[in-house]
């Protein structure tokens, strides 16, 4: 049989084989737990700080053969060593905290180590991959809202989740929304009716994450994170969320080559989740492919550098945008209403995120200045999603918030020629800027020409 390594401090085990004897260790690498999920270790002191510590704090998985990275379990299906291991499998008795598994759905060595890196970097007890961020979301609401639920949200969220919690979950399953300023916390505490409301959801940045949160427990509302704007940067749940999304597909990944998202929360929910009659995870099927998860957590632990570089240049893009008379919407701006808050909450040396706003107020403004930066100077690419490692610009109002109507992107301060940049890091940082400079003085020209005319 061949033997799986893990470097705990030079262990090196047969898990399977040791499982299948019946034999329990000194070591919690033998121990069975009672849960399907495997446990993360015991937290350094510097976890709390950092979330690049925690990461550094976990096992590091070799491959079946001592390669320092670890191998790709692409099975389907697994095989046992006696008939009466498989009925102690599906008795719950033997799993994968052992080292059993039965078949990719329910669990997968790969990806289970994937998810315990996500586990990591947010500072929770479990985490599950899933095959996109929407799969995340919609597992994670339909497990915490039964028929005739509650929902509270923020009404400026990504159009995929405004467009399920508008129209998808009150036709499938009468679970409706409230949407409100999450800012304003006399509305979010009023919308939470307490015994009926399941969840308050958000996203994370900029966002007063320990108030809400109290706010919601006080009423017995659990609290639901998309942090996927701003992985490093914040940590929900060390501020008091229950739950933590990630769309893995943006900075996560890094390089805009896969789809996938994450669930990260306590054990007992992820455990729920995956119940072989009622959980969500389980019996919908979102499951994340092994090779998928194999090429992410290969790019997980350089993600605290590519996020520190992506945001250094973001804040001095702003700030030079705003003194050359462009209205930008960037956090890390001392006149942004938000900016005391996100530094108040905001993990150390990872600056305030990779995103920012040009409002160029008018959708054919925003159109030209988008044609220049890509076609005329090379700033950045015109495409949605974000955390690539090139500039990617869209305008939100006709692309990734298209799903709201017009009064509903006016309450999100949406305007039609808000252009989002996500902040890439090719090129050096000056190489950029004068591509930037070169866009708008052609935009300044082509103004002047019209006029002319």
């Amino acid at each position: 049989m061949a033997e799986t390594r893990s470097c705990e401090f030079g262990i090196s085990a047969k898990k399977r084989a040791a499982a299948a004897d019946g034999f329990e260790g000194d070591d919690d690498i033998f121990v069975a737990k009672k849960s399907m999920l495997p446990t993360l270790a015991v937290a350094p002191p510097s976890w709390e700080s950092d979330p690049a510590a925690s990461l550094a704090s976990l096992r590091h998985e070799f491959g079946e053969h001592g390669g320092v990275n670890m191998s790709i379990e692409a099975s389907a299906t697994f095989t046992v060593m006696e008939p009466e291991t498989m009925r102690r499998m599906f008795t719950g008795e033997l799993g994968p905290d052992r080292d059993f598994f039965i078949y990719s759905r329910h669990f997968n060595p790969t990806v289970l180590n994937l998810g315990r890196q996500m586990a990591a970097l947010e500072g929770t007890e479990a985490a599950y991959c899933t095959a996109s961020g929407m799969a995340a979301i919609s597992s994670v609401m339909l497990q915490l809202c039964s028929s005739d639920g509650h929902v509270v949200a923020s009404a400026t969220l990504y159009g995929g989740t405004h467009a399920l919690l508008t129209h998808f979950l009150p036709r499938i399953c009468n679970i409706t929304t409230t949407f409100v300023d999450i800012t304003d916390h006399e509305a979010v505490k009023n919308a939470i009716v307490q015994g009926r409301t399941n969840v308050l959801f958000f996203e994370s940045m900029s966002n007063p994450t320990l108030t809400l949160s109290k706010l919601a427990h006080d009423k017995g509302a659990m609290v639901v994170v998309d942090n996927t704007f701003s992985p490093m940067v914040l940590s929900p749940a060390r501020l008091g969320a229950d739950v933590v999304v990630h769309s893995i597909s943006k900075f996560i990944s890094g390089r805009a080559d896969v789809i996938a998202g994450a669930v990260c929360g306590p054990e007992s929910l992820l455990n729920s989740m995956m119940d072989l009659h009622q959980g969500s995870l389980m019996l919908l099927g979102p499951t994340m492919n092994a090779k998928v998860a194999f090429e992410l957590s290969e790019r997980i632990p350089h993600l605290g550098l590519r996020k520190k570089e992506h945001c250094l240049r973001a804040m001095e893009y702003a700030t030079r945008m705003k003194k050359m008379g462009q209205r930008v919407v960037y956090p890390g701006l001392e006149d942004h209403p938000q900016h005391h808050l996100l530094k108040s909450m905001a993990n150390k040396g990872y600056g305030f995120g990779g995103l920012l706003c040009v409002d160029m107020e008018l959708e054919e403004k925003a159109t030209r200045l988008m044609h220049h930066l890509q076609n005329s100077s090379q700033f950045g690419l015109i495409a949605v999603s974000l955390g690539y490692y090139e500039t990617l610009m869209s305008c939100s109002g006709s692309s990734t918030s298209s799903e709201l109507n017009s009064e509903e992107k006016a309450l999100a301060g949406i305007s039609p020629g808000l252009v989002r940049m996500s902040i890439g890091y090719t090129g050096t940082l000056e190489q950029k800027w004068s591509q930037f400079e070169r866009a708008i003085s052609r935009m300044e020209v082509g103004s002047t020409l019209f006029n002319k005319n």
